[in-house]
């Protein structure tokens, strides 16, 4: 049937959506003819799904932690893995279904309209969306997020590896500032029905707008596991370092980048406490909010971020910093690795600038006195 999606078939104008559905089912049959290229057995497919395994241990323990934590507001302290799951599975389905049925449409059309190939970006895009966004969020309003962040933060540019921004912190960025209510509020955290009797005391806060509640403790262990309120993917700091170290093991992260956020992160803390600006200790810093899950997988697109070995320090560097810097100095908004992340993605290509200049510098400067 291939003719008729070729050019000069009848069908020609769907050329693009039936050779994306052919190269995700089948190895291409095309090689390369001419050209000097590295050939081994990682193209753009197999990478964007080795980030999609190392985020799924985040994803499938946040589906439980949905259940948990609907039991805990409701009075139910039991474990119950296999009902929590499947509670928090239902949750976070049509999040998912929003995401790729909504980002993927655009992408789609957008690819059709261009006469371009469709790009396999989308498909790690659209699975941490659902991850980074409150599991009450309306499907219409994600809907509305993800289109924005899918044409303004990528198409516009010329679609996967032209954005400047990441489309999944995009659409938070999105949700955030244009419906803070369902952002921040005080239930948005815990998946339950309005007619569902809650246990005296119930709150959704996250640990960072509130150290503690009747519900839950935010003691280090629970903090590593993971069995705390907030945003679906981002609460096991524990499932968060087994997918970062798939990531590394595979070269598809930069540990520089890891690395420099921690260390960026710890300084601003360490100064914090030295300071008594807060109660939270620099060390608990990475445990809370969205620090781990955004600088393993958010921070470290290939993309978006800094490209030059010296770069990738200092991108790092400041995006530990300032996140760090927002939570002790904001207090109208408790995290701030969002907003770190959009900004220092802006910077990136400034980064890497001064970077190649100093370089270039430094080398001048070496053949003069030579």
């Amino acid at each position: 049937m291939n003719p008729i999606f070729e050019k000069g078939g009848k069908l020609y104008w769907l050329h693009s959506t039936v050779d994306a559905f052919e190269t995700f089912l089948h190895v291409p049959g095309t090689v390369t003819k001419k050209g000097a290229h590295v050939r081994d057995s990682i193209d753009l497919k197999r990478i964007l799904i080795l980030v999609v395994i190392a985020a799924a241990p985040a994803a499938l323990f946040g589906m439980w932690n949905v259940g948990y934590q609907h039991g805990l507001a409701t009075g139910d302290t039991s474990l119950n893995i296999l009902g929590n799951w499947w509670y928090g599975f239902l949750k976070v389905l049509p999040l998912y279904l929003v995401s790729y049925i909504v980002g993927l449409g655009i992408e789609f059309a957008s690819c059709q309209i261009r006469g371009e190939e469709v790009s396999e970006g989308y498909l790690v895009s659209g699975f941490f969306i659902p991850l980074i966004v409150p599991v009450t969020t309306p499907l219409w309003m994600l809907a509305l997020a993800v289109a924005f962040a899918v044409i303004f933060g990528k198409e516009v540019f010329g679609g996967t590896g032209m954005n400047i921004v990441n489309p999944a912190i995009l659409t938070r960025a999105f949700l955030f500032f244009s419906y803070p209510n369902y952002m921040s509020g005080s239930e948005c955290w815990i998946a339950h029905k309005p007619a569902e009797q809650l246990v005296d005391g119930f709150t959704g806060a996250t640990p960072l707008a509130l150290e503690g509640s009747a519900q839950y403790s935010t003691d280090f262990w629970s903090m590593f596991i993971g069995t705390v309120p907030g945003s679906v993917g981002e609460t096991s700091v524990l499932a968060i370092l087994l997918g970062a170290c798939i990531l590394l093991w595979t070269g598809i992260a930069s540990w520089k980048i890891m690395l420099g956020g921690v260390l960026g992160a710890l300084l601003v803390g360490g100064i914090g406490d030295l300071a008594g600006i807060s109660s939270i200790s620099c060390l608990e810093q990475l445990l809370y909010g969205g620090f781990a899950f955004g600088i393993v997988f958010m921070a470290t697109d290939p993309v978006t971020s800094a490209q030059t070995e010296a770069g990738k320090w200092i991108y790092g560097f400041l995006i530990g910093a300032l996140c760090i810097t927002v939570r002790l100095f904001n207090p109208g908004y408790a995290e701030g690795m969002m907003l770190a992340i959009l900004l220092c993605n802006i910077f990136a290509p400034l980064i890497d600038h001064c970077v190649i200049g100093a370089h270039l510098s430094r080398k001048a400067k070496k053949l003069k006195t030579a």
